[in-house]
């Protein structure tokens, strides 16, 4: 049985041609040299008067002032200046935007727009997609623990392919599938891509994916081929998140490469996508480290045609998922300074009206995040801890921050590199309403998610 018998009959989405829209500028000098690197800050940041921030053209004082504090301002060009990165460097390759770190209807448009695919992980996030008229078949839907009511949602849209990552999900996918449904198997390879813990999975013994070693992946082929409503088009897998090496995803390919092979021999099908998952690292602060975006696309390029030319395999058509990628740097959070405390020894805080409830990841996974002042200039300086509102000693959001010595209450604060995993994350901690996306674009800002208020928390709030 050949691939186009039984796995490429429909082959993966095509990349979509890109609008053409104006092309991003580079970063002016006053960007480079004004403690507002491009590598952290969104791409249109700059620095203006008395300290101040713009983004897309529009004062971070000026947004504080329509939209109030906390808030997500969101940088339009910078979305789709990283989307068009990831074509231009993997231009065979099909890329597909991992909603999970940050999704609404703008961004599913967006994303949409500059050509790549969409994963999703629930009915919720297929919802946001389709409200936005995403096309169903560049949808990937994902997740350890698909319940009921994901798979009906995604039969009902006709989502292009769904990554299986459970024995029981195969029979309960057949069941639902209202024509062949496209499946890839999700594979745990055992690679250490040396990242927190929380964050590591293509590791053992956890709970994503099929086991190569112990032959659960195997055996997860076997089952998928052998009903007639699911088409096997390929493998996944996911290594973890904030990856900057480019090692652990080749290892992962060869490894994945060499179960398409003993696929082919053992069943006679020749799978054509192979999808090695996301997690490139972004720097939040000016020491971190950067992905190389680049340097990637060349090497996992050669890897998989290298270990197809061994194995004498046809080489796959490749997928990518990055999302803190695409999203992270282009979103900063505003925050407004509510208290100053001394402490008993040297330390200050510097508590602000948002925390742990929109920003949850330095208490998570200890991340760590770059703070400036937006309303006050720099005349002396003091170091501080930037504390949140909330009712936890480690609502705590950023360390050591160089902050005016002249900051008091009533100051804005902006957060860089808030993009991913923040409002995706945010919670309604000691019933705080979660704070409103602004996007900005050529001098201008609008409302792309509201404030979350305290009469929206009553109407859920339905027994007495």
């Amino acid at each position: 049985m050949t691939a186009t018998d039984h796995a490429a009959r429909r082959p993966g989405p095509e990349p979509q041609p890109a609008p053409q829209l104006k092309p991003k500028p580079e970063p002016a000098p006053e960007q480079k040299h004004s403690g507002l690197p491009a590598r952290i800050w969104p791409l249109t940041a700059r620095a203006v008067a008395d300290g101040g921030i713009s983004v897309g053209g529009v004062t971070l004082a000026a947004i504080a002032a329509r939209y109030g504090t906390p808030a997500y301002v969101l940088d339009e060009d910078d979305v789709r200046q990283r989307c068009r990165e990831y074509r231009q460097a993997l231009p065979d390759a099909e890329i597909a935007y991992a909603g999970k770190a940050f999704l609404c209807r703008a961004m599913a448009r967006w994303v949409d727009e500059e050509g790549l695919s969409l994963d999703v992980c629930s009915e919720g996030e297929l919802a946001v997609a389709s409200s936005a008229g995403f096309p169903a078949d560049r949808i990937v839907l994902h997740g350890n623990a698909k319940t009921p009511g994901d798979l009906q949602a995604a039969m009902a849209c006709r989502v292009g392919r769904i990554v299986v990552d459970s024995a029981g999900e195969i029979a309960r996918i057949a069941a639902l599938a209202r024509s062949r449904q496209r499946v890839l198997v999700r594979v745990t390879p055992d690679v250490d891509a040396r990242v927190h813990a929380a964050v590591a999975t293509g590791v053992e013994d956890q709970k994503f994916g099929f086991s190569l070693s112990s032959g659960a992946a195997a055996d997860a082929v076997r089952r998928i081929l052998a009903q007639p409503e699911l088409e096997l088009v390929g493998l996944h897998c996911h290594l973890g998140s904030q990856i900057t090496e480019t090692e652990p995803f080749e290892v992962a390919a060869r490894k994945l490469t060499g179960l398409m092979a003993a696929v082919r021999a053992e069943h006679g099908v020749t799978l054509p996508e192979l999808n090695i998952g996301g997690g490139h690292g972004v720097p939040c602060t000016e020491d971190d480290l950067e992905f190389d975006l680049a340097g990637f696309a060349r090497q996992i390029s050669a890897a998989v045609r290298g270990a197809c030319a061994s194995l004498r395999l046809p080489v796959p058509r490749l997928t990518v998922e990055p999302g803190r990628a695409i999203i992270g740097r282009a979103m900063v959070t505003l925050y407004r300074v509510v208290s100053i405390k001394h402490g008993a020894g040297s330390r200050t805080f510097v508590a602000v009206d948002g925390g742990m409830s929109d920003n949850p990841r330095p208490a998570l996974y200890g991340a760590r995040y770059s703070v400036r002042a937006v309303s006050r200039p720099m005349d002396a300086s003091q170091l501080a801890a930037v504390v949140g509102r909330h009712c936890e000693a480690g609502d705590v959001l950023a360390t050591d921050v160089v902050l005016p010595a002249g900051t008091r209450p009533g100051d804005l604060l902006a957060v860089a590199c808030t993009g991913a995993y923040h409002h995706s994350m945010a919670s309604n901690y000691n019933m705080v309403g979660r704070p409103p996306v602004v996007a900005v674009r050529d001098g201008a800002a609008r409302l792309l998610v509201r404030r979350e208020t305290a009469s929206d928390m009553r109407l859920r709030d339905v027994g007495l």
